[in-house]
C-alpha cells in the first residue's frame, strides 16, 4: 500500500524558513517521481516542485525558485521541502504526492497524503 506522510507545517514569519518532510512507503523511489503541490484558500492545487527517483532531476515553479530547494534521502525514504524567504502568499496547505513520472499537475499524480498546513504572517 502506498503512502505518504507530510511534516513540517507551521506559522512562520515573513522571511523566515520551514522544512516539509514526505515520508514515503509501499513503493520503488528509484521508479517514480515526488511532486509538492499547495492549495491556497479558496484555489486550486498548485505543482511547486517535483523530484525524479531515477536520476534526480527537479522542477520548480517560477514563483519559489531560488527559495525552495526539493531533495531526497534515500536511507530514510523522505523527500524534503526546504522553503526560505517565505511570503505571505507562500501560506497554503502543502501535500506531497507520487507518481511514475515526474509531473507538474495535480491530476496526474495518483497518490497523495494528507497535507500540511503552512501559515506565513506578514
Amino acid at each position: 500500500e502506498v503512502q505518504l506522510v507530510e511534516s513540517g507545517g507551521g506559522l512562520v514569519q515573513a522571511g523566515g524558513s520551514l522544512r516539509l518532510s514526505c515520508l514515503h512507503s509501499g513503493f520503488t523511489f528509484n521508479d517514480s517521481a515526488i511532486g509538492w503541490f499547495h492549495r491556497a484558500p479558496g484555489k486550486e492545487r498548485v505543482g511547486i516542485s517535483c523530484i525524479s527517483g531515477s536520476d534526480g532531476s527537479t522542477w520548480y515553479e517560477d514563483s519559489v525558485k531560488g527559495r525552495f530547494t526539493i531533495s531526497s534521502d534515500n536511507t530514510k525514504n523522505t523527500v524534503y521541502l526546504q522553503m526560505n524567504n517565505l511570503k505571505p502568499e507562500d501560506t497554503a496547505v502543502y501535500f506531497c504526492a507520487a507518481d511514475h513520472e515526474m509531473a507538474t499537475i495535480a491530476h496526474l499524480y495518483d497518490y497523495w497524503g494528507q497535507g500540511t498546513q503552512v501559515t506565513v504572517s506578514s
